[in-house]
């Protein structure tokens, strides 16, 4: 399937999504909203790839939602009609909240490799990965606030539960430009690299590695990992002693040690598709 917005491949277990409108600064237009939760979404539903890398064609990653998708619905309804429209936009809303979610929700973990700027919408992509890495000209900034509104796509639920509360806070209220360097050292990403080409490789290096390792073994570690996020220390706990009572796969382990003693690659079984409906 082509797409509007992004180039897809998937090579290896990886499926590497990369936005390709550069000339726009891979804004992100009506057709992006519906078209990434539905690679996502076909990727996870139907276990096409051990993991998901997004990179950005360009300058930069992404200079967050384009105009054409806010500048319609409630914001421009006559006065009389405010109230009825303001009820439907908050469902259009949700729609584009959706679009993220998709990355938090796939079985995969999804790496993003961002250079230049990840502005305002792309600060909320970036939070709904597993893993961010920048290069080193990379920059984030929750733009939202600096022309006259509160960003509501994802940003606020999840930002302050990847950096400390504090910096958060600053960088909504101040929508000023967090360099790689800072991003790196309040841990907003995972580590920086000299350059877009060195970028890139790294982070396919990693996702190969992960690409490596048993599927169900790594998708159990990104359930748990947003399990232990929302819930409490004893809930997870829980929930990780149900998941290995019904999902440790012994043959697994047993393929790990066998592959390490004969000095080769371990196989593993990929996921099973997801049947939605009968």
């Amino acid at each position: 399937m082509g797409y509007d917005c992004f180039n897809l491949e998937i090579t290896d277990g990886i499926a590497h999504l990369r936005f390709s409108r550069p000339d726009k600064f891979n804004s992100f237009i009506p057709e992006f909203w519906r078209e990434l939760p539905d690679a996502i979404n076909d990727i996870s539903d139907n276990a096409k790839a051990r993991v998901i890398v997004l990179s950005a064609e360009g300058k930069h990653f992404t200079a967050g939602m384009d105009i054409s998708v806010f500048m319609s619905g409630a914001l421009d309804a006559p006065p009389e009609n405010r109230e009825v429209a303001s009820e439907a936009f908050r469902y259009h809303v949700r729609a584009l909240q959706d679009t993220f979610t998709a990355l938090e929700k796939a079985r995969q973990p999804v790496l993003a490799a961002i250079q230049g700027g990840a502005v305002g919408a792309g600060v909320d992509l970036a939070t709904a990965c597993d893993c961010r890495y920048a290069s080193a000209d990379a920059f984030f900034c929750v733009q939202e606030t600096a022309i006259g509104m509160t960003a509501d796509v994802g940003t606020f639920p999840r930002l302050a539960k990847v950096i400390s509360e504090g910096w958060a806070r600053q960088m909504a209220y101040t929508a000023e430009r967090v360099p790689a360097v800072k991003a790196k050292e309040i841990g907003l990403v995972n580590e920086v690299f000299e350059s877009h080409e060195a970028l890139l490789a790294g982070v396919l290096e990693i996702a190969a590695k992960i690409a490596a390792h048993s599927p169900l073994a790594v998708t159990g570690c990104k359930q748990m990992i947003n399990y232990a996020r929302d819930h409490s220390t004893a809930d997870t706990l829980d929930y990780i002693g149900l998941w290995n009572a019904a999902m440790l796969r012994s043959e697994d382990i047993k393929e790990s040690y066998i592959a390490k003693s004969e000095k080769r690659k371990a196989s593993f079984s990929d996921l099973s598709p997801v049947k939605k409906s009968l």
